[in-house]
Formats: C-alpha cells, sequence, structure tokens
C-alpha cells in the first residue's frame, strides 16, 4: 500500500524548541518530531501549536506566544529548504510539490489575546489558522475540560470565536468543558476541529468526547485527531488506538476522523508509535481492520484537508 499523506492537527514541538531541548534537525532526547521523522512518516502537513500554559496568568501570557511564535518563525527560518508555513490549501499543496513539509500554525489557550480581540486579527496576519479557547483550567474566555463547574462561553469567548469564524480561522474544541463544547456549537456556524481528543465511551476521561459530540462535530462537517495519549486511549497500543478509530467512524462515520497525535506534548506514547515517523504503522493496521485505501488516505490526511479547504476558503 502507497503510503498516504498525513496531516498531523497538533504537536507541541514549538516548547521544545523554545526551551533549547530541540531543532528541526534534532528531536532531542525523548522527542517525538523532526525533520527526518516526519519525512520518514510521510507527515506532508503538521499543525505546530503555540501552547501558552495557565501559568503564565492573564499579563505574561500574550509575551508567552509572542516568544513561541519567534521559536516557530527561527526554526522554519534556519530550514526553509524543507518546510515553510501554510496559510491557504494552495500553500499546502504549493510546499508538498516542493517537497517541503507544510507548517500550520495553531494557538493553544487563546486566553493569549489576554482582552483584547484585536490580538485575533494579529495572530491571524502572524499566520495562525486554528486556536483553541483553553487549556484544562477555565480562563476569561470559557471553561476548561477539567473545570468541575463545567461553565460555558463567556462574552469575551463568544466575541473571540466570532472574530475567527469572520478571518476563516478554525475553532478548535479539544480541552473545553461539555458546557463550553456545547456554547461554541451552538454560537458557530461550518465545520470545527476537535484537534487531539478521544471517544469517552471507550475511556472515560474529561479529555475525551462523548458520542453526542463526536455526532454533533460530524454532522458541522467537523474532525476529530486521535490523540495518541495512552491515558487519554486506555491502552499504550498501537491496536487501541485503531479501536478508538473504529469508535469514531461507527459514531460519526469515516469523515470525522483525523490524526491529532500530541506529539511532544504527551509523556508517553503507545508502543508501534513512538515518533512521527511510526504513522504508516498505523496506517496498515488501518488497513488490517478492513478500511479501504481510500478510507486509509482520508483518516490519515483527507478529511483535515477537507476542513480546512471549507474554513479557509481555498
Amino acid at each position: 500500500m502507497t503510503p498516504p499523506l498525513v496531516v498531523d492537527l497538533h504537536c507541541d514541538t514549538v516548547l521544545r524548541w523554545e526551551a533549547g531541548a530541540a531543532t528541526l534537525e534534532e528531536r532531542g532526547r525523548g522527542g517525538h518530531i523532526d525533520l527526518g521523522a516526519l519525512r520518514a512518516g510521510g507527515v506532508g502537513v503538521q499543525v505546530f501549536a503555540l501552547y501558552v500554559a495557565p501559568s503564565f496568568g492573564p499579563d505574561r501570557s500574550y509575551e508567552r506566544l509572542r516568544a513561541l511564535l519567534r521559536a516557530f518563525r527561527a526554526q522554519l527560518a534556519s530550514h526553509r529548504s524543507a518546510i515553510g508555513l501554510a496559510t491557504t490549501v494552495r500553500g499546502i499543496h504549493r510546499l508538498l510539490g516542493q517537497g517541503r513539509v507544510a507548517a500550520v500554525l495553531s494557538v493553544e489557550n487563546a486566553d493569549a489575546v489576554e482582552d483584547d480581540v484585536d490580538r485575533v486579527d494579529v495572530l491571524y496576519r502572524a499566520g495562525v489558522r486554528m486556536m483553541s479557547l483553553t487549556w484544562n483550567p477555565s480562563n476569561r474566555l470559557a471553561d476548561g475540560a477539567l473545570e468541575r463547574r463545567n461553565g460555558g462561553l463567556t462574552p469575551l469567548g463568544r466575541r473571540v470565536v466570532r472574530r475567527m469564524q469572520e478571518l476563516g480561522m478554525i475553532v478548535d474544541v479539544s480541552h473545553l468543558s461539555e458546557a463550553s463544547f456545547w456554547d461554541v456549537l451552538r454560537a458557530t456556524r461550518g465545520p470545527l476541529v476537535a484537534s487531539h481528543s478521544d471517544a469517552a465511551a471507550l475511556h472515560r476521561h474529561p479529555r475525551n468526547l462523548t458520542d453526542a459530540q463526536v455526532r454533533a462535530l460530524a454532522e458541522r462537517g467537523g474532525v476529530i485527531g486521535v490523540n495518541f495519549y495512552p491515558e487519554f486511549l486506555g491502552e499504550a497500543t498501537v491496536d487501541r488506538a485503531v479501536d478508538h478509530i473504529d469508535h469514531l467512524a461507527r459514531v460519526g462515520g469515516v469523515g470525522c476522523v483525523a490524526m491529532g497525535s500530541d506529539f511532544d506534548g504527551i509523556s508517553s506514547t503507545p508502543r508501534g508509535l513512538e515518533n512521527a515517523s511510526k504513522f504508516p504503522v498505523l496506517a496498515r493496521a488501518l488497513a488490517r481492520r478492513g478500511y479501504t485505501p481510500e478510507q486509509v488516505a482520508a483518516i490519515m490526511g483527507g478529511n483535515a484537508l477537507r476542513v480546512f479547504r471549507a474554513v479557509w476558503g481555498g
């Protein structure tokens, strides 16, 4: 089977770059992503998250975001013959045609906009094309997945979501509380993405999605990027990752399933999915489960590209 194009909707590798623990040439100790691993894994499109931890607080989160953005730009500038920033689907295909990896930029935890909705425009101009509203705790925009009160979107969160939709920036619902998730569904139109989440029906964890959430995302044309973290999967095996894909496909259809490894943001991986070079292992496991080559190609990358096109407009 010809290895399919892989679109990975989430990694935290920029954190390692900013800390000086890795580069695009070198994974560093315990790392999951570098150029060699991306090439070996058939990863043509990698979404790099700028993750701003809640510990930076309300006054330093935007400053932290800018530092991560500088680290991202520095790595791409040093390796421009092998990778480039993509902000359109046409740009993705142009980079792929040149034999380069297409890097898509996202923000994880939109608390980094602080109280200034105009910063959504600033981030868009900087190349950001996807953003999640929270990490696990609550913030000024919404309640996160580990917030016990399970509240929803705040007025600021609604304004941020509205501006994201006006600009054509993908709203990422991973890390939201259930109430926040449903508020976002009501406040938006078109496809949404859960960039790195799994199926709660197979393993009950606050970061995983219920069947009702999976169906809602699928009905809107959105996708769920399957997260490789064993604590979300329930077991540290490739077969368990495929179990989650099977469940999502049964509930929402094959068209709602995508990749969202969470590489360089997770402390352990399934056996056989130790780094970005291992995506073909997962593709072969899907084929053994009976997925057609067309379905495997959709899950590994085609579904994500479809959402990019629908939200970005080409």
